[in-house]
């Protein structure tokens, strides 16, 4: 059987030995989720893999994308050629897996597919030319709405043939939407995992539209008829179930632009703090291009709550093309002394006023997509012969459910030494790197 093709998983490249592997074959992991936090880009080998098949073994030298315009013309592009057909691009962006915090879906009912913490999301720079450009060259109408582009990896998948999906050509011709062709990863060429030696970035939308080893692209009237456009990312009713599906399926959309979302990072499940001692929690917040003005710390269920300090780039330059926040936020919170029992929640708003969902229980959805609920850790009790500690349970708690202890009165946070509401501060793009 060639390489990259169905159920060859004999030439899969070799992983960071930290990845939490969550499916080996089809190769999907996240990295711990104290990792995430630790610097404002996320570094190649802990970028979370997600993966439909098994990984194509591919050949920059010779690989040519194939483009279809609307009248069937197709051309052959090398990757040489390619770099010369707009000015080369560099932007940073967040990408997330629309499966991201699955794990707190699954713990209400059974879903569908890899479990994921919250590690299913990273931070980058890539390099390349922007969708548009090279749109313009092959004479598409880049500025009619009703199309289509469609974008086809070069993987054989598990399910549904070669990796296919499509995004509205409002976005992918956009000269404000940021969508390339890259070839470079954080200032290197694609990791084989990551989709060497070129692939698609749409910042803003789920992940899922970002496609690995890009083989064709084809100008369309309507979206992509492929599995994964019509079937495999779309978000049903709580109503809709295994056996009623088939009668939805044309009647959702597919997902495209990413939620408002944060997540608690640190303290990581499983952690161990000693009772009333400093501690300061840690994550990271996104939307889908809008700027994050506020993360919320709540240490009692939500009762009452804290800003956090958001930490992100905020040069001018570093901005998307119309000024749009394509990278994530990340975000500090300081207690002096922690306290035992609580139950720490966040939560993010970004410039529109957009927030979380309270429980994820109201989002459940049979796919396990698109949880963006406030993310909420459980600290319990844990005693030790050397001195009392306290136990993080995991985010699975979030979905609204008693925690496994009472959580602390709002009339209590003064005794614990929470601050009093402040401004969330910003730091700039070098103080993060200093820091960092």
């Amino acid at each position: 059987m060639p390489r990259g093709l169905l159920g060859d998983y004999s030439n899969e490249p070799t992983r960071w030995s930290k990845l939490m592997t969550n499916q080996q074959h089809p190769f999907n992991a996240e990295p711990p989720s104290f990792l995430l936090t630790e610097n404002f880009i996320t570094t190649s080998d802990s970028f979370f893999v997600r993966n439909h098949g098994a990984v194509p073994a591919l050949d920059g030298d010779t690989h040519k994308v194939h483009i279809t315009t609307l009248d069937q013309r197709e051309v052959a592009v090398s990757l040489a050629e390619l770099r010369t057909m707009g000015c080369p691009v560099t932007i940073e962006a967040t990408l997330m897996c629309a499966e991201n915090r699955r794990n707190e879906l699954k713990a209400i009912a059974p879903v569908k597919g890899v479990g994921w913490n919250v590690g299913a999301v990273g931070n980058a720079t890539w390099s390349g030319i922007r969708l548009r450009d090279v749109l313009l060259q092959v004479k598409a109408d880049v500025d009619d709405p009703r199309l289509h582009v469609e974008f086809v990896g070069e993987d054989m998948c598990e399910e549904g043939g070669r990796y296919t999906v499509s995004i509205p050509m409002s976005k992918a011709g956009n000269a404000k939407g940021d969508v390339l062709l890259a070839w470079n990863m954080n200032g290197m060429a694609l990791t084989r995992d990551h989709g060497f030696p070129l692939r698609l970035i749409v910042p803003g939308y789920v992940a899922a539209r970002s496609v690995k080893w890009l083989k064709r692209i084809n100008i369309l009237t309507s979206q992509s008829p492929s599995h994964f456009q019509q079937q495999q990312y779309k978000l049903f009713p709580q109503f809709v179930n295994w056996t009623t599906i088939d009668k939805h399926w044309n009647s959702i959309a597919p997902l495209s632009e990413l939620s408002i979302q944060s997540a608690i990072c640190l303290p990581a499940d499983n952690t161990y703090i000693a009772k009333g001692s400093p501690y300061t929690i840690e994550g990271y917040a996104i939307s889908n291009g809008r700027r994050i003005t506020r993360v919320d710390v709540s240490l009692n269920c939500g009762h009452s709550w804290q800003c956090a300090e958001i930490i992100s780039q905020d040069d001018k330059e570093e901005k998307g093309y119309d000024n749009r926040y394509w990278s994530w936020t990340l975000w500090k919170f300081h207690i002096e002394k922690m306290p035992s029992p609580c139950s720490v929640s966040c939560r993010a708003w970004d410039e529109a006023s957009n927030t979380q969902p309270e429980s994820a229980r109201t989002i459940w959805n049979l796919r396990g997509l698109m949880n963006n609920a406030w993310h909420t850790l459980h600290l319990s009790p844990y005693a030790t012969y050397v001195e009392p500690a306290l136990h993080f349970c995991g985010g699975v708690h979030s979905y609204g459910a008693q925690p496994p202890i009472s959580p602390l009165p709002p009339q209590e946070a003064d005794e614990v030494g929470l601050p009093l509401p402040y401004v969330p501060l910003r730091k700039s793009a070098e103080e993060v790197r200093v820091a960092s």
